[in-house]
Parts: structure tokens; sequence; C-alpha cells
């Protein structure tokens, strides 16, 4: 019985000790396979975050404007355009298309611009669209009508 206990103990203890192997494992190649697209220097006058964070084979872009030198343009629709085609860049960067998006998140300034966003929006996507919330956000950055951000995943087929 006493031999037992020991063994059961040596045992669990030979759990750990892999548990604790592969624990750490995971953290140093989760640092290891992270990328970024369109990254800011911790330094300068920048905006303090990346376009876009790789994560394995998951892509986190950031929120983005529809702006033309800083300016909104003058239609909801041009705006979404904008959005859209720096979204395209980003994943393409990533080596991805809009058809990897999986999530996305519009935040709108105002709501009564649901219609014209979603005249542009279908137009960028060949078949089934990734999961979505449109935000009616209030007032966004330098007047922006929307804010965009979203989350890929790139296939392994």
């Amino acid at each position: 019985r006493l031999r037992k206990g020991k063994n059961m103990r040596r045992l669990i203890g030979i759990k750990y000790i892999i548990t604790f192997c592969w624990l750490l494992t995971s953290v140093s190649a989760l640092g290891q396979s992270r990328s970024y697209v369109n990254p800011s220097s911790s330094e300068g006058n920048g905006a303090p975050f990346s376009g876009a964070v790789m994560e394995g084979n998951t892509l986190y872009l950031s929120g983005m404007l529809g702006l033309i030198d800083g300016e909104v343009p003058g239609t909801p629709e041009e705006e979404t355009r904008l959005i859209m085609e720096q979204f395209k860049a980003t994943l393409a960067e990533a080596g991805m298309t809009l058809d990897d998006l999986v999530s996305v998140t519009i935040y709108c300034s105002d709501v009564s611009h649901y219609a014209a966003f979603n005249s542009v929006y279908r137009t960028y996507f060949n078949g089934n669209f990734p999961a979505r919330a449109f935000i009616g956000a209030g007032n966004l950055l330098f007047d922006a009508r929307f804010e965009m951000q979203g989350i890929a995943v790139k296939s392994s087929m």
C-alpha cells in the first residue's frame, strides 16, 4: 500500500512536470510567431499602436478610419471605400484577403449612415460575409463617420 501511494505521487509529479514544460514551450512559441503590420515606434509622436498584429494564423486589425489627408470625405460611401481599401491593403501585407475576415466591428457616429455603409461594404466580398457588429458610437476621432476593426484567420488549406 505504501509503495502504491509513492508511485501515484511520482506519476502525478511527472504529469505536472510534463504540463509545465508544455506550457513553457507554448508561451515561448507565442512570442516567436507574433509579427506586426504597419507597426508604430514606441519613440516619437506617432500613434501608439500597430495597424495589425499577426499571432499564429490570426490577424488582429486595429480600428481604421477612411480619411483623405486627415479629412473626412464628402460622402459616407467614399469613406467606406477608403476603409475597405485600407483593410484590403493591410490584409494583403499579411498574405491574406478580405475573405479571410471572420469578424468585423464598425463604429458609426450616426446610424442613419447604415445603408450607405452597407451599399459599399457588400461589394468587397465574394460569398459569405464575416460576423459583424455595427455600433452607434457617437463622435469618432477626426469627426469620421466610421471606424472599422477586425479579425482575420488564414486558413491552412
